[in-house]
């Protein structure tokens, strides 16, 4: 659905210029700050999204995520690199094709939902079908229905400013839904709310993606959010991604010290599943007659430890087919809780 090759994007009166050197010796950051006094927000970033899938970016403030996520709808024009949509170039498009297409293949939520106050609720959500000229009764009654998916029937006539957080929140979600675009831009969209609301909202907008098969690209500073919504994850620093792959594989093998620190305090135990780290059946003396009980490759360490406190030899694994396919072994299993816990 979403690609991207080789992203670019320094400010500065002599941009090109530091991207040519930084292709060429591989120049940093702050390299090209004090050779070109530009600034590299985003730094020779490559990756995909398939359809339907939920792909996080994360990373500290400044890392650059932000501004990777503008270059998508081309808020954020790249001094170079290409974006494509569904196998079209969208940095060669004109003004006219990029309208159309951001009105009706990519809709974006920002963590400042900036809704109109002159609009009430009902209004708001609207908003894109009215600039796309849709009839007020057809557009009204669009606004309503995305109203009901996000739970504020009732609020339609209400005003921003009676709204608390997490309703203008939803508002904008609902808006952004109206003009039931293929793509969603969630720029960090409920890191001010209360870790109550902020959580209900995580669930709702996971429901609202698969129900309704959106791709979504969600920028993100928290670690666990990221791995409570992201299909896969991409981690950020200086502008590049320095890892990308399921919060598991990121867990069990962390590209470096950076990464590795970024996950050290999540719970590996429900994160990583016996597929993972088994090994090969035709290592197990024995044979699997004389092992333990056949658990599913998807079986969380922690789910594991439960059964492995019934039996004395390996833990044997089954594969998609329901056969056996691997084991592990119970030394491996205390060992990787062992560092779960720690």
């Amino acid at each position: 659905m979403i690609e991207c090759q080789s992203i670019w994007k320094v400010f500065g009166s002599r941009a090109d210029a530091a991207v040519a050197e930084a292709q060429r010796s591989g120049l940093g950051r702050e390299e090209i700050l004090r050779k070109f006094q530009c600034v590299c927000a985003v730094a020779d970033v490559s990756f995909s999204v398939r359809q339907g899938e939920i792909f996080c970016i994360m990373g500290l403030s400044g890392s650059g995520k932000s501004t990777l996520l503008r270059h998508i709808n081309r808020l954020v024009e790249p001094t170079s690199g290409t974006v494509t949509i569904e196998g079209t170039d969208i940095t060669r498009l004109g003004k006219a094709a990029l309208r159309e297409l951001r009105s009706r293949k990519i809709g974006m939520v920002f963590q400042n939902v900036a809704l109109l106050g002159n609009r009430n609720v009902l209004d708001n959500v609207a908003l894109g079908l009215e600039l796309r000229n849709v009839p007020m009764s057809e557009r009204r009654r669009i606004a309503a229905e995305k109203l009901e998916v996000v739970g504020l029937t009732g609020w339609e006539e209400y005003f921003p400013d009676e709204l608390s957080g997490g309703m203008k929140q939803r508002v904008g979600l609902a808006r952004a839904l109206a003009s039931d675009p293929q793509v969603l831009l969630m720029d960090e969209p409920f890191s001010a709310l209360d870790p109550l609301i902020r959580r209900e909202l995580q669930d709702e907008f996971i429901r609202l993606a698969r129900e309704f098969r959106k791709t979504a690209i969600f920028i993100t500073h928290d670690l666990e959010e990221a791995v409570r919504l992201g299909d896969r994850i991409a981690i950020m620093r200086d502008g590049r991604i320095v890892q990308a792959g399921t919060a598991e594989e990121i867990v069990l093998r962390p590209n470096n010290g950076y990464v590795a620190s970024f996950v050290a305090h999540l719970p590996r135990s429900e994160l990583v599943t016996l597929g993972s780290v088994m090994r090969p059946l035709s290592e197990l003396e024995g044979g699997v007659q004389s092992s333990g009980p056949l658990l599913p490759c998807e079986t969380r360490l922690s789910v594991a430890a439960a059964a492995a406190a019934n039996v004395e030899g390996p833990l044997i694994v089954a594969g998609p087919t329901g056969k056996a396919a691997g084991f592990v072994p119970q030394k491996m299993l205390l060992s990787l809780l062992g560092r779960a816990s720690g």
